[in-house]
């Protein structure tokens, strides 16, 4: 309770001081909407379905390009701790285009699957699946050589050991790997949609920008901030507690 008391102080601090910013007029009011202007666009919004059309088809493209990228990128992130000469070889690759910002992908994508759904798609994997890569790796390999030796003593030998010993041991970092990938993805969505007119929340930025309404460009991020809080509270947030119990980390 407390917890959620100092949240809500905050968040009505930031509102105040938002709201006295916007009264002092720094900026025109097009360039800067007041709290109550952007949550009546956010109304408006989701009274035309306009907002819920976007949402869905957001979504749809980042589950997708997101469900491709963990099930490739966990493969990767295998095959890369499992063999030495491919850790050094495409390991090296992985790493570098890891540096590569996801939008640089958009271009190539664009010329070779065209203005279509399949380039944005392609984007958002290739925003996330790297990470995902590295984050399985770097588990697998982390995995305390204790419990290696405790499960050869056992006879755990190849695939059981893999699948009793170390991927329950590195699942913690690949579900960080996750977590991080599913940021990059939404990034990588967002830059697609914002340069790719297509309907989505990219492309209501976009729009929100084209015709000088702050408002719904400040409502549309919102939408996409509490996105991300919701599959983060629910999702992940749930999964790493219940991994940090079973391991004895946390013990509420």
């Amino acid at each position: 309770m407390a917890t959620n008391a100092r949240r809500a102080l905050f968040y009505l601090a930031l509102l105040i001081a938002w709201e006295v910013v916007f009264r002092l007029q720094f900026w025109p009011e097009f360039l800067f909407p007041s709290p109550m202007q952007v949550f009546q666009a956010l109304l408006d919004g989701f009274s035309e379905q306009r907002y819920v059309d976007g949402i869905v088809a957001s979504l749809r493209r980042i589950l997708v390009g997101y469900g491709i990228s963990v099930l490739i990128g966990t493969l990767l992130g295998l095959v890369q701790a499992r063999w030495r000469l491919i850790d050094e070889t495409l390991g090296s690759l992985i790493l570098g285009l890891q540096t590569l910002p996801s939008i640089c992908w958009l271009p190539l994508a664009l010329l070779w699957f065209g203005l279509n759904e399949k380039a944005i798609v392609f984007v958002v994997i290739m925003g996330s699946l790297l990470s995902i890569a590295i984050a399985t790796e770097h588990g697998v390999k982390h995995t305390p050589p204790l419990l290696i030796r405790a499960a050869e003593t056992m006879g755990a030998r190849g695939l059981k050991m893999y699948v009793d010993v170390i991927l329950p041991a590195a699942l913690p970092s690949v579900i960080e790997g996750m977590k991080q990938g599913w940021s990059f993805a939404w990034r990588s969505l967002m830059a697609g949609e914002l340069l790719f007119v297509s309907l989505g929340l990219g492309q209501m930025l976009s729009m929100g920008r084209e015709l000088n309404d702050m408002s719904q460009v400040v409502a549309v991020m919102l939408v996409i901030i509490g996105i991300g809080l919701c599959v983060d509270r629910l999702v992940f947030a749930r999964v790493t507690n219940s991994v940090r119990r079973r391991w004895g980390l946390q013990t509420t």
